[in-house]
């Protein structure tokens, strides 16, 4: 029954795979704007079955390296290889070498940040740590959240998604540079009920309410994912300015101090 239950959050897994892989194909072939809808909406199945494998192997106390490695491995074909091709197909192919690059940029981030991320989580025998409050880099799935999301919205609400090839372009790339970068963002794993994250939900929620009456219930999560990515940038900002007006205190009082 122990043997039987390890397959199951690995199942899920495996589920995500091939929702990455149908999702490429649908891109590949893509020739009208329903296809690439479609491709979009697979890439969201690949995110529901990938939230369900880690609650899945938390309820049943399976979690394993094994599972950890496989997760990450569907990440970089789901949330990797998927969206940048759908991108591509969309209009970075217009760009030639330069749409290419864009494309590759984004799952080579993508797997950079998944490895960085198995080296972090991994204890030395092995096993899969206990997430914490915050996690480095903006999360693959997230990346690809965004872009799947814009198209997604824009199948309902025509104009969301940027139409130039070079304002795609910008974004894969803005999103592939928070993917390796060294900005905190919240894991939602133990969110502390304190004012700060009390004012930071009620706006995000309350903005995605207001935008799903005024306009399409599609362009709230886009709102819910541009706000996470927004709270990362804003709490890495006042982390780093933190310090440094403590240390600017402190060198303050010393002055009296001295004088």
């Amino acid at each position: 029954m122990k043997k039987t239950l390890f397959l199951l959050p690995n199942l899920f897994t495996c589920s995500s795979i091939f929702c990455g892989m149908y999702a490429l194909i649908v891109a590949a072939n893509a020739q009208h704007t329903d296809d690439f809808f479609r491709s979009a909406l697979l890439i969201v199945f690949a995110m529901f079955f990938d939230t369900m494998d880690g609650r899945v192997a938390r309820a049943t106390r399976t979690q394993s390296a094994f599972g950890v490695q496989l997760d990450s491995l569907a990440d970089l074909i789901a949330f990797g290889a998927a969206p940048a091709l759908l991108l591509y197909q969309l209009g970075l192919y217009q760009l030639g070498i330069l749409g290419v690059l864009g494309a590759f940029a984004f799952v080579v981030s993508g797997a950079i940040r998944l490895a960085r991320f198995n080296i972090l989580v991994t204890s030395a025998n092995g096993r899969p740590k206990v997430p914490g409050k915050y996690i480095v880099g903006l999360p693959i799935p997230g990346a690809a959240g965004i872009l799947v999301s814009l198209i997604v919205a824009d199948h309902f609400v025509s104009g969301v998604l940027p139409t130039s090839p070079r304002l795609l372009l910008g974004m894969i790339l803005m999103l592939s540079f928070f993917m390796v970068s060294t900005i905190r963002f919240r894991s939602f794993k133990d969110l502390a009920l304190n004012w700060r994250s009390a004012i930071l939900v009620t706006v995000a929620v309350g903005g995605a309410v207001g935008i799903s009456i005024r306009f399409h219930i599609s362009l709230a999560l886009v709102w819910l994912l541009i706000s996470y990515v927004a709270i990362g940038v804003a709490e890495t900002i006042l982390h780093a300015v933190r310090p440094q007006r403590q240390a600017a205190k402190q060198d303050t009082e010393e002055e009296h101090t001295s004088g």
